[in-house]
Parts: structure tokens; sequence; C-alpha cells
């Protein structure tokens, strides 16, 4: 972890950011989230939040932008292929116990979508998010806890907290425990890239499996 931050940034200062950004933008989002929807501003914002994430990451001793693409990949492919397999049991078993109907009906339906959302999901939504959620998160903020145990957990919850404005237990309960995952692989292998990499693999099963409904903000009634 980036110990050198403790000795450069106040602590008092890093919480008030750390809150801000984990606790004060996702309560804010729920609160708005109409006015969000209604100007089509989710992605616009998320990748504003990103550019923030960058900008805080640049002033992080330590750490340099090449830091978004370096460590093992293709080398994890085993860790990859059981997180696959794993995602897409998890994500079926959902699908057939709340509503078995839409086991597959998104690609049955509008195949071109579902294709246009497996191409672009990864690059315009999960890659946003990690660079906040586990690059910003470790890098910056890692040494406001005590042990890597709280870290990974806290990443986790805070990243489940971040999808409040959804309003559903299954989307919070499932990026809660992928968001912990991806947070101890970061963690493990101090790589965004492998991290975005599951990131995108979870989003694409879940949206193929038919539970896109709940993690598409368009669907939010």
């Amino acid at each position: 972890m980036n110990t050198a931050v403790a000795s450069t940034r106040p602590i008092a200062q890093l919480w008030i950011e750390f809150l801000a950004l984990f606790v004060g933008v996702p309560v804010a989002m729920y609160i708005w989230f109409d006015y969000i929807q209604e100007r089509r501003l989710l992605f616009g914002l998320i990748w504003m939040l990103a550019i923030i994430a960058f900008a805080l990451l640049l002033r992080t001793p330590g750490w340099q932008p090449r830091d978004l693409l370096k460590g093992p990949v293709f080398a994890k492919w085993p860790m990859i292929l059981l997180f696959t397999v794993l995602t897409g049991a998890v994500s079926t078993g959902f699908v057939f116990a709340i509503e078995p109907s839409m086991f597959l009906s998104f690609v049955q339906s509008n195949p071109v979508m579902w294709m246009i959302v497996m191409v672009f999901y990864p690059l315009l939504s999960a890659w946003p998010q990690e660079v906040i959620y586990r690059s910003l998160f470790f890098e910056r903020y890692g040494v406001l806890f005590a042990s890597p145990v709280v870290l990974i957990i806290a990443n986790g919850a805070l990243f489940g907290f971040g999808h409040l404005f959804y309003i559903n237990w299954i989307t919070i309960t499932m990026t809660a425990f992928g968001g912990a995952f991806m947070g101890w692989v970061y963690w493990r292998y101090r790589s965004m890239l492998l991290a975005w990499v599951i990131h995108a693999i979870a989003g694409q099963i879940v949206f193929t499996a038919g539970l896109g409904r709940y993690f598409y903000s368009g669907a939010i009634n």
C-alpha cells in the first residue's frame, strides 16, 4: 500500500475526500436521481468522477498513469475462468429464482443491442468505475484502514453503496460481493487492468443471463 501518502497528506484531509467521494456522492445521486435520469447524466457523471479520481491520483505520491495498465492479466486465466463460471452460476440462479422467463431474454429479444452492451459496457462503465473504486480507493485512501481485510471489506461495501440509486437489494448485494472480490484482486496483484477485466466479465454475464433490468439505470422506477 502507498504509505507515502500518509506522510504528505493530513489524515483528516484524506478522510474528508474519502467520505465526500464514497459516501456523499452516492447519497447525492440517490437523492437527485430523477434529475440525473431525466437529463441522461449518469454516464457523464461517472466519467466526471473518474476524471476527478485521475486528478487525485496524479497528486498521490508514488502513483503513475502507467499504473492503470500494469499487472498480470492473461497469466491469471485460471482465476478469471473460475470467476466466470461462478458468476455465471450465481447470475443464472438468481434469474431462475426470481423470474425464469428472463433467462437469456436480452440475447433473444434484441441481439444487436446485446452485442453493443457487450462491447461498450467494459469501456464506458466498468473502466471509469475501476479508476474510482480500485485505483483511487486503494492508492490514495488505503492508508486510512488498519488492515487489508478491513480495506477489502470496506471497498466491497462502498462499491455496493455506490449503487444505492438502484434501490434494489439484488443490485446492491451483488455489487458489494463483486466489489470485494475485485478489491481483493487489486490488493493482491496491484493490477487495475486485471480488476477491470473481471468487472467487465461480470457485467457481461449479468446482462446476458437476464439480470440486466437490475443493473440498467433506465429500468429504475
